[in-house]
């Protein structure tokens, strides 16, 4: 992802999560302190087709949604994936499979123990076919409720 990918993120974004806006600064944001967790998925001819964005963040927390961080937690051995989207064209052709392997291996490689995620839109069952599992956290609720019912607080260990 660079900068000049944002416009077409925000519109993505309002497209496949319009439940949770964001401003686009917290995505640019995201962008500037962790470039690597930043991914867009094109279709080959230069239109997007979907974006994750990524994050290091301590295990067992979750930034408020349409918040800015300020910076990256030092020592944070989690990586925390903000969110994953894809047009309706993106889905069905394993992108967002590829995507999780590909910053799975970014979070080993940053040296992180774990990955994170907050499952939305009924998403539980394709976070545990990449071997992530609901994690339930009391101190969360209240966060989880600003999301849905049905968000659910999700995390896979990495080998190490």
């Amino acid at each position: 992802m660079a900068p000049a990918d944002l416009p077409a993120v925000m519109t993505i974004a309002a497209r496949v999560h319009p439940d949770y806006p964001e401003d686009e600064a917290v995505f640019a944001e995201r962008l500037r302190l962790a470039p690597a967790g930043c991914h867009v998925l094109d279709d080959g001819q230069g239109a997007l087709l979907g974006y994750l964005v990524s994050h290091p963040w301590p295990a067992g927390a979750v930034p408020a949604l349409n918040s800015l961080l300020g910076e990256i937690p030092p020592g944070a051995a989690n990586w925390y994936i903000h969110d994953l989207a894809l047009l309706p064209g993106g889905r069905g052709t394993g992108a967002a499979g590829r995507i999780v392997a590909r910053i799975t291996d970014e979070a080993a490689r940053a040296g992180c123990s774990s990955l994170a995620l907050v499952a939305v839109n009924d998403s539980t069952g394709f976070w545990r076919k990449h071997g992530f599992r609901a994690v339930h956290d009391p101190a969360l609720d209240r966060k989880l409720a600003s999301y849905d019912d049905a968000a659910r607080y999700m995390r896979r260990d990495l080998p190490g």
